[in-house]
């Protein structure tokens, strides 16, 4: 027996015990904290893995139930073994830390002394922007606009108020009174290294941003004024360019991060006619927005110099008419739920239909909806249901479904379930007005 057989047999040896190391090693879920209002990129996705594929009668397990949210739509953001969420209590707009784990109040702060609320709202009361977290401080915006800055612990570090400091006004289309405040301040904080970036609203400029430790404004978008809308403004790198993206009354915009010039306007043929609320989406040199019944757009963004981009339509369709739950981008297709069709697949780049829910008999009603490990999550604004299908285009495909076990008793009387899902650490987090309920989903 030479040496080059019992070395070659060694070398067998040694790759065939390498390889059962391998495969008897467990595999590893990815677990990620949910910081901010739809995701850690605002695209109500999550990367998290090994989740259950399929939910047994009654759905996953319940973990804990928190009853003292108080009213609002505000969603939890989740960093580490700490939620945090907003809620209208005791007449004041306040900012909640709750242990993910047990379910318990850490400690909560007052951001504003008003509640947020108007003669004939129906809608319902108390804060709907979800907080920001990141690098141990907490970014929380009340319905009148007082945004206040604390570190994780609690401790209160500066505010600002986007009327009285800032000139600031929401669109106020089919809102009625106040004229200023429109339905609230709705919007969730962005941070970007050392800003914040805030939509106040106003002929100072929509956008504002922020210095994050001090709050001192460091610019202004002075080439985009108007009122505010609803929809929060995400961040995006277009050739090398990094910039804001909002929403307007009239269309979309982009606003350079570095100094707040305009770099684009996409006006529609038509502003949309009622309030703006989805956010928008950003891929591949192109933004996809949707907004109730005025339908869906895709343009394209191309760099004309250093200082602009030209924004061209792709399409225009009625395909997505998504009011205000949001839609998920995933291999190519937009997931979401339109108005009267129920939920949605449409193909990205041709805004074509591959399905909709409504030719599903027992399909889920209309809602809010997050995405993670292959599955898509919804949860239906009117009847506290929850279900979990597979994010493909072949079909609505239903992998399980439950419903709260219990219902607000604070609710407004058009009031819905409107707050998103969100996902962190194995974990779904869905809110009822003060009731916030949290779901193992490993």
């Amino acid at each position: 027996m030479n040496n080059s057989y019992l070395k070659l047999k060694w070398l067998f040896n040694v790759q065939l015990l390498s390889s059962a190391f391998f495969v008897l090693l467990p595999s590893v879920a990815c677990t990620e904290d949910w910081p901010q209002a739809q995701g850690s990129n605002r695209d109500n996705k999550s990367a998290e893995t090994e989740l259950l594929d399929k939910w047994p009668d009654g759905g996953p397990e319940l973990l804990w139930t928190f009853r003292n949210s108080g009213v609002g739509y505000s969603g939890p953001a989740v960093v580490g073994d700490c939620l945090y969420i907003m809620g209208g209590r005791n007449g004041l707009a306040e900012l909640l830390a709750i242990h993910a784990t047990s379910g318990k109040l850490r400690w909560s702060k007052t951001v504003s002394n008003k509640i947020f609320d108007f003669e004939g709202n129906s809608w319902g009361a108390g804060p709907r922007a979800t907080p920001t977290v990141t690098d141990e401080m907490v970014y929380a915006l009340a319905g009148d606009g007082e945004l206040a800055a604390f570190d994780t612990e609690g401790k209160f570090c500066w505010h600002v108020n986007m009327v009285d400091d800032l000139g600031g006004s929401v669109s106020i289309v089919d809102a009625g009174e106040p004229e200023t405040y429109g339905w609230g301040y709705c919007w969730s904080p962005l941070v970007d290294n050392n800003k914040v970036i805030c939509v106040p609203g106003g002929d100072q400029g929509m956008l504002a941003a922020l210095d994050r430790k001090t709050g001192k404004v460091i610019w202004r978008s002075e080439s985009l004024t108007g009122g505010a809308t609803y929809s929060s403004p995400i961040k995006a790198t277009v050739d090398g360019i990094d910039q804001y993206i909002v929403m307007t009354q009239a269309g979309i915009a982009g606003i350079a991060a570095i100094d707040g010039e305009l770099l684009w306007n996409y006006k529609r043929d038509r502003p949309y006619p009622d309030v703006v609320i989805p956010t928008p989406v950003y891929y591949n040199q192109h933004v996809y927005a949707s907004v109730g019944s005025a339908g869906c757009d895709l343009i394209k963004l191309t760099k004309q110099n250093e200082g602009s981009f030209d924004a061209t339509r792709v399409y225009f369709s009625r395909n997505m008419k998504n009011e205000l739950g949001g839609f998920v981008l995933h291999n190519g297709h937009v997931y979401g739920s339109s108005a009267r069709r129920g939920w949605v697949c449409q193909a990205f780049g041709s805004g074509d239909l591959e399905w909709y829910s409504k030719r599903v008999s027992d399909s889920l009603g209309e809602g809010s909806i997050a995405y993670a490990d292959g599955r898509l999550y919804l949860y239906a604004e009117r009847e506290a249901e929850v279900a979990i299908i597979e994010a493909v285009p072949e079909g609505y495909q239903e992998k399980g479904r439950f419903t709260l076990p219990e219902e607000s008793k604070m609710r407004a009387p058009s009031g819905k379930n409107w707050t998103h899902p969100a996902i962190a650490d194995g974990k779904l987090y869905l809110r009822d007005q003060e009731l916030l309920f949290c779901y193992d989903i490993k």
